[in-house]
């Protein structure tokens, strides 16, 4: 076994036998602890345990020793191999959580010896906890209930693969020279001089630039990229899947507090509308739209629960005997749970939290719950996944903050970036096809629309947010020329039809989308079932949530301007759009329709899709692929 340690031992006095130095101290050492009551020993020993850390990281042990008095971390590696060559990588604090979510390591030469300093280390870890704290963004999370030692052994090869995200040389114990290892110096790097206070551009991995210096927004976008990468490995490789041989969907028959009771609560769950003409017709799909054509209704941002349920019972590979299934389906609809306490007072936490643990111990009954620790079941939550993370505020309920939910995918309208089993899918549109002809029918109109604006924007100002772009955006809009920009005040009731958001969109070459209350819009897949360009300003609208359903490269569909420049007035957006070639704006458009625009819909209930898949489809498909993933 090859051990390596942090600190080199003091030399032993040549003056002094070791025999005499062992008896001597055996001695001292038995009259010492006879003089110590036991209840002293025991208290003594959970000090030491209790400041403590053991890590298992793939081939190395890793166990560390804080040192209260100097403030450092003492650490202890040893392989697991002979002539392992280890690289001192120690944990940032004792916590998985931590382990996992921040990536820094420092060396160190003294004036007479080489050896990797804690000291450098120990400070590196309080700069990275301090600078973590300046993002107003949750923080990753590994369920200690749950976290077994082949995850953590897998959390601790990410750290190692990871670790170069600093310039900062990872010295070998034995070896005085602080070269990386050649695989590693593929990884994106920043530079320590600008961590530290030397600010200067740093590019993102996704293409864009971060101008502000935020290194520390650096490090936490590239964590999301990679949770994407780990999504997008799920995603199914083939699109036709003509047997349903291991691929049962078992829907649970909850009871109808967890679904049917809440959607008879639509008519009061929202003061100023009346949800239940959205609900209740045409499974949750709503009104038809009749000027718009076959396959659009007057469907509501909140319909996701039961539009999917729906979806669920018709599915063809849906089995009616758990045994039978490789996937469980939990209809339960915690978005309209907790919609009917949004804009109630005196509502208790306790109150809005009742429904879900009820549902966790309606399902710890349920024999299949436990066979796979959860994995295997998915939720569908028709709203943002800070609504389920209640932390300081009143707002929302902390369903997904359950230790109980921390295995099962969840899927969402907007992803919590850092939570791996948090996935996004597709807003709910106003199409939803029957067939693959209505697909085509729609994707023949829109290429051929008369995009008489360059840019357009449906929306309104928040002029509660001081920090939000849309009253600038507004203004830029308004200043410009008709045939140059269009806005749409949401404010005085333009946005309420369907039929004007459309057609809006359906005549503009760009649409803005600003972020609102949350990053993600609604509006982004309207203006992309519409053939519009969505402009987007902020990567969490769209590119760290959707990784099933949009590409990796934003580029194809997009257009990226950072919100700080628009907020710091350094960019007039429609001016710079007005520089984009028509020959580049019709490229994205034409993969955005043929490409794109089939996935981001959700067909009729009663659809047969043949030719293409929508976004139910693909969900479903690539569900199936994670769980063989995660078998294999």
């Amino acid at each position: 076994m090859a051990i390596s340690l942090s600190k080199k031992k003091s030399k032993v006095n040549k003056r002094v036998e070791p025999k005499e130095i062992s008896f001597f101290f055996s001695s001292f050492l038995a009259k010492f602890l006879f003089r110590i009551p036991t209840i002293v020993l025991i208290l003594i020993l959970i000090f030491l345990w209790s400041s403590s850390t053991t890590i298992i990281s793939g081939k190395v042990l890793h166990v560390c020793i804080s040192s209260r008095k100097l403030n450092h971390l003492y650490c202890i590696s040893a392989g697991t191999e002979p002539n392992l060559d280890i690289t001192i990588s120690p944990p940032n604090g004792t916590s998985p959580s931590t382990f996992v979510e921040h990536k820094y390591t420092a060396s160190k030469k003294s004036n007479d010896e080489s050896f990797t300093s804690i000291d450098t280390m120990s400070n590196i870890v309080d700069i990275s906890l301090q600078k973590s704290s300046l993002l107003d963004i949750p923080i990753p999370r590994v369920n200690d209930s749950t976290t077994s030692i082949d995850t953590m052994s897998n959390v601790a090869d990410v750290l190692l693969e990871k670790s170069s995200h600093l310039d900062i040389p990872i010295p070998s114990v034995n070896d005085s020279s602080t070269s990386i290892p050649s695989e590693k110096q593929e990884s994106t790097r920043v530079s320590v001089d600008s961590f530290v206070g030397n600010y200067q551009n740093v590019a993102f991995r996704n293409n864009m630039v971060n101008k502000g210096g935020d290194e520390e927004l650096v490090i936490a976008y590239n964590d999301v990229e990679d949770q994407l990468q780990v999504h997008r490995s799920w995603a199914a490789t083939s699109k036709n899947h003509t047997t349903c041989d291991g691929r049962g969907i078992y829907v649970y028959d909850l009871p109808t507090k967890f679904n049917k009771d809440l959607v008879a609560q639509c008519e009061n769950m929202i003061p100023w509308v009346n949800l239940c003409k959205y609900f209740m017709n045409n499974e949750a799909m709503g009104e038809p739209i009749r000027n718009l054509g076959k396959g659009w209704y007057q469907t509501h941002q909140y319909s996701l629960e039961l539009i999917f349920h729906s979806r669920v019972l018709n599915h063809p590979c849906r089995v009616h005997n758990a045994d039978e299934a490789k996937l469980f389906y939990v209809p339960f609809y915690g978005g309209l749970d907790i919609l009917r306490w949004h804009f109630k007072k005196n509502v208790s936490h306790d109150i809005k939290d009742s429904l879900g643990i009820d549902l966790v111990r309606w399902l710890e009954a349920q024999k299949h719950w436990f066979q796979k620790s959860g994995n295997d079941h998915v939720f569908v939550l028709g709203k943002i996944s800070w609504d389920f993370r209640r932390t300081s505020t009143n707002w929302g309920s902390r369903f997904l903050e359950l230790d109980e939910m921390q295995n099962p995918v969840k899927l969402l309208i907007e992803r919590q970036p850092w939570h791996v089993n948090d996935i996004g899918i597709p807003h709910p549109t106003y199409f939803h096809p029957q067939s693959d002809d209505d697909i085509v029918t729609w994707q023949d109109r829109i290429i051929k629309s008369n995009r008489k604006s360059l840019v357009s924007f449906a929306g309104a100002a928040r002029p509660g947010a001081p920090a939000n772009i849309r009253s600038i955006l507004i203004n830029q809009c308004k200043s410009a020329k008709y045939q140059e920009c269009r806005f749409l005040n949401c404010n005085s009731g333009n946005c309420d039809q369907p039929e004007s958001i459309i057609e809006l969109f359906m005549e503009s070459e760009f649409c803005l989308q600003p972020p609102g209350d949350s990053p993600t819009r609604k509006s982004v897949f309207d203006s992309l079932i519409s053939g519009c360009i969505p402009v987007i300003f902020d990567p969490f609208t769209a590119y760290y949530q959707y990784s099933w359903h949009l590409p990796e490269d934003h580029r194809k569909y997009s257009v990226f301007i950072d919100q700080e420049d628009v907020r710091n007035m350094k960019v007039n957006v429609v001016e710079k759009l007005m520089q984009i070639p028509a020959k580049e704006r019709g490229n994205m458009r034409r993969y955005i329709i043929y490409e794109l625009l089939p996935g981001l819909v959700y067909g009729d209930p009663k659809s047969k899709l043949e030719k293409f898949q929508d976004a139910f489809s693909i969900t479903i498909n690539n569900l199936f692929q994670r769980l063989n993933k995660l078998e294999s």
